[in-house]
């Protein structure tokens, strides 16, 4: 597939304004003593995560871990030995907050969306005296 010099440069610019936005990894190595992959960020801290706890690494040895390379954008791990990808903003979205966290955020943002259907389903529902209480067991 072919890409033109224009869609390049507008690739390259949404990486920029991506990195810009968040802290971009500086280095990655893998600590041997604790068993984690240690990432330090531009903003001068260091996360540190077993790699059993991320999906394409579990069950990895210390010698495919320690081969981990960080993205041009600085965005991503690599593990070449692995053919393993890690995105470090959602891995830390996932490591840094809760399941519950997360969920919550996410439907702050769904119940700030406004759609005529949803208007319409608030509006029948209110007339219903408003949301069925729970039942107590």
């Amino acid at each position: 597939m072919a890409i033109s010099d224009n869609e390049f440069d507008a690739a390259s610019r949404r990486g920029e304004a991506r990195r810009a936005a968040f802290p971009h990894a500086l280095s990655v190595r893998f600590d041997r003593r604790t068993a984690r992959v240690i990432v330090e960020l531009a903003t001068g801290v260091q996360i540190g995560f077993r790699a059993e706890l991320v999906e394409g690494l579990a069950g990895a040895s210390a010698s495919e871990l320690s081969a981990a390379e960080i993205s041009p954008s600085g965005l991503g791990l690599h593990f070449p030995a692995l053919d393993a990808d890690i995105d470090l903003p959602a891995l830390l979205q996932g490591v840094l907050g809760s399941k519950r966290w997360v969920a919550s955020e996410a439907g702050k943002i769904g119940g700030k969306a406004t759609t005529q259907r949803k208007v319409a389903a608030a509006r029948r529902n209110g007339k219903l005296g408003g949301r069925p209480r729970k039942r107590v067991a």
